[in-house]
């Protein structure tokens, strides 16, 4: 499945705060997944398998590396677990990285939210205005991205520009 995403990842310390502005908004809450992304050397972008209790999929992304709301190119394949896919990916590849989180995962609509607590990191938001089936323009995503990164309070200081793995990398 091919997506564009209009996108936005800030560091934050009062997670519970934010989690309940959103939940005066009555989303729709899919769970807590303990999620292990592990990285993979590619040339262009980005590859990841996610491995949880609520996600699994292999995903390839690209999108700048700037501290803004930004677009997102996703190609996603979702799977049943299986630890063949890890060993093949890792063998022929090489891991670059690998990221632990506790991710609870929300729904408004076409907008998915994730409240991150990531192993060495700390607490983060992503919200993620997804283009379901090409249906949405891009300023019609930023103005969505835009409502609830007002919601939040948030300033253009937390956001972050890198993705997990850079900052678990740099560490």
């Amino acid at each position: 499945m091919n997506v564009k995403n209009m996108e936005f990842k800030a560091k934050i310390i009062a997670i519970d705060s934010l989690e309940k502005k959103l939940l005066d908004l009555d989303p729709e809450y899919k769970g807590l997944d303990n999620q292990t992304d592990t990285y993979f050397n590619v040339r262009r972008g980005r590859l990841k398998l996610r491995e949880g209790n609520i996600e699994n999929a292999l995903i390839h992304y690209e999108r700048a590396d700037t501290a803004e709301k930004k677009e997102s190119d996703v190609i996603l394949y979702r799977h049943n677990p299986d630890k063949a896919l890890k060993e093949i990916l890792s063998l022929h590849l090489g891991v670059k990285a690998v990221v632990d989180k506790r991710r609870k995962i929300y729904f408004i609509g076409n907008v998915k939210f994730h409240f991150d607590t990531v192993k060495d990191l700390g607490t983060f938001v992503e919200v993620e205005a997804i283009n379901v089936g090409g249906s949405f323009g891009i300023e019609y995503l930023r103005a969505q991205c835009d409502r609830y990164f007002n919601l939040f309070g948030l300033k253009e200081s937390d956001l972050v520009d890198v993705s997990y793995c850079d900052m678990v990398m740099t560490g």
